[in-house]
């Protein structure tokens, strides 16, 4: 009897999860499991942002998939994706190709750019473990070169594009390794510049304003200047060209980042499925709307929240609860049943981290947390990941275990 093939695309945190729970449900006599991704190792989106700052090492960051799938239940191929055909249920990639039965799509996301003249060639974005690094790298270049070039201000003036999660997450980290950098390369912490330029009417739109008040007041106080309803028009060479009110003005810098907005991955759309901004509208049980063998999760999957009339967010922990209800109706549709669960998120609360201990956040229907137990929650939360992931041994491998530092 012909075994028959899932495929899951992608080792992000909805694909691994896909696959680790696939592998405690479904046993190698029922179903042949493969698990295509780009590198040998998963990594923890959320906290690239402090590797992408020189906070923390990309190592602690990027969990090995030998480490948490067992390959005696599940085949592992390194290899890119390159397109799916939903009709002859091919998936090709650049060294071969897969036919499948049934797929899960978790290919996660690409930067959004609105458009904006010069974003691509000219600005970063924290997109994976070797942009988060060239970053880093770069920014730490720039202030090594400070003191031999005659006017390098645009050397130290760092601009991040977007005060949404990402942005504020990453200015907060870039506060706090500055002291550093200046300290290590001769550099007057009264001479650096850090940027966070936004679009919109707040930072954190959509967070408490009581919240988003005390992140911006802390930032502020470590150095960080804010330009809110204020447009990036272009990014060129020389740093970027905002407008606020009508009025134009140029900021010098080597070193702008963009990370305002997302969008689901390219080939997604590509390959025909039907997409509202890149993303999948799926139905309740998480397939595509026009393929009853197609899974979607994480970043290319869009899910409308009834209350507000939006999209919910993108984030690690809906693409985490996913996993779940996709692994649960695999299970049901290998058995012959077609009663699947619809997926329901259970939002257990939002962290948005300002530095290692610091945090705001808002947890258990509405409770609000600052400061030193906001961190200690938001460390608590990247644990509890670890140990879904990789039990006991993954946690005291790669988990935060300074609750307090």
């Amino acid at each position: 009897m012909n075994r028959p093939n899932i495929v899951i695309l992608g080792a992000g945190y909805g694909g691994i999860m896909t696959a680790v729970n696939l592998q405690k449900k479904i046993s190698p006599e029922e179903a042949n499991i493969t698990l295509v991704n780009k590198h040998d190792y998963h990594y923890q989106t959320t906290w690239l942002h402090e590797n992408a700052a020189g906070t923390l090492h990309h190592d602690r960051t990027r969990i090995s998939i030998k480490d948490v799938i067992d390959f005696n239940k599940i085949k592992f191929i390194q290899d890119t994706v390159e397109s799916i055909d939903p009709e002859k249920k091919v998936v090709k990639l650049e060294d071969g190709e897969l036919q499948y039965d049934y797929l899960v799509i978790g290919l996660g996301f690409e930067s959004a750019t609105f458009g904006i003249e010069g974003l691509k060639e000219h600005a970063f974005s924290i997109q994976n473990i070797n942009s988060a690094r060239l970053i880093r790298d770069h920014i730490e270049y720039n202030f090594a070169q400070y003191n031999i070039e005659e006017d390098g201000q645009d050397l130290i003036t760092i601009i991040v594009g977007g005060a949404g999660f990402t942005g504020i997450e990453f200015v907060a980290e870039v506060a706090n390794r500055v002291p550093e950098l200046c300290q290590e390369y001769d550099v007057p912490r009264e001479k650096v510049r850090i940027i966070n330029v936004e679009a919109g009417p707040t930072a954190l739109a959509g967070f408490d304003p009581e919240l988003v008040e005390y992140a911006m007041n802390r930032l502020e106080e470590k150095g960080v200047e804010f330009k809110l309803g204020t447009m990036i028009k272009k990014v060129n060479e020389e740093g970027i060209v905002v407008e606020k009110d009508e009025e134009q003005e140029e900021i010098k810098s080597k070193n702008v980042i963009w990370a305002a907005g997302v969008t689901g991955n390219s080939i997604v759309q590509e390959s025909g499925f039907e997409t509202n901004r890149g993303r999948v509208p799926v139905r309740g049980d998480l397939r595509t709307p026009d393929y009853d063998d197609v899974f979607v999760v994480g970043d290319c999957a869009v899910i409308m929240n009834p209350e507000t009339e939006r999209p919910y967010p993108p984030t690690a922990q809906i693409a985490i609860q996913m996993a779940d209800t996709v692994a649960h109706n695999l299970k049901q549709m290998l058995s012959g049943s077609d009663e699947l669960e619809g997926f329901e998120p259970n939002i257990q609360g939002t962290v948005a981290s300002l530095g290692h201990t610091d945090a705001i956040g808002v947890v258990f229907d509405d409770k609000k947390l600052f400061g030193r137990s906001a961190s200690v929650m938001k460390k608590a939360i990247d644990n509890r990941y670890l140990m879904k992931l990789g039990g006991l041994g993954l946690l005291l491998k790669k988990g935060k275990l300074d609750m307090y530092h």
